[in-house]
């Protein structure tokens, strides 16, 4: 497991967002309705200087909106979406989040144990968790990783 500690200040994401109660495949859904429609958000995107998209995310929070980790790991929220460009407003059927400036410790996504094997490393790190867990995508590489933030900032 390749583990690295980071610092992201704080950045929006625009997407599609969804709930735990949506039922079972609720995320899958909201990415198909995310990509399907892309192009109403793509010129609000945030690029790179080479023109490419800075972050696809599968940012998360609790029901309170205030990026606590889900309820048990099993209940919260989920928006599908891409970082965008500071003050960007989203359209209709879009949500926008503005996610905390966190450390965090990213981990490559390399499984379905990825998840409880980084929850075991925190804990045998001495860290806790400050808040809920974000799948990022870099499309520059398209590796998929998951942001545990340790610390608010």
């Amino acid at each position: 497991m390749n583990i690295e500690r980071i610092e992201k200040k704080s950045f929006a994401v625009i997407g599609k967002e969804g709930s735990t109660a949506d039922g079972e495949g609720f995320i899958a859904r909201l990415w198909e309705d995310a990509n399907s429609h892309f192009d109403e958000v793509q010129n609000l995107a945030k690029k790179d200087a080479d023109g490419n998209l800075v972050g696809i995310w599968g940012a998360m929070s609790d029901f309170s909106r205030s990026f606590k980790p889900w309820e048990d790991f099993e209940n919260g929220l989920y928006l599908a979406g891409v970082e965008c460009v500071d003050g960007a407003e989203p359209p209709d059927g879009w949500t926008k989040w503005v996610v905390p400036r966190y450390e965090f410790v990213r981990v490559e996504n390399e499984g379905e144990n990825t998840f409880a094997e980084t929850l075991k490393y925190l804990e045998e790190s001495g860290l806790t968790l400050a808040g809920a867990v974000h799948d990022f995508t870099d499309p520059s590489s398209g590796k998929g990783y998951m942001l545990f933030p340790i610390r608010k900032i």
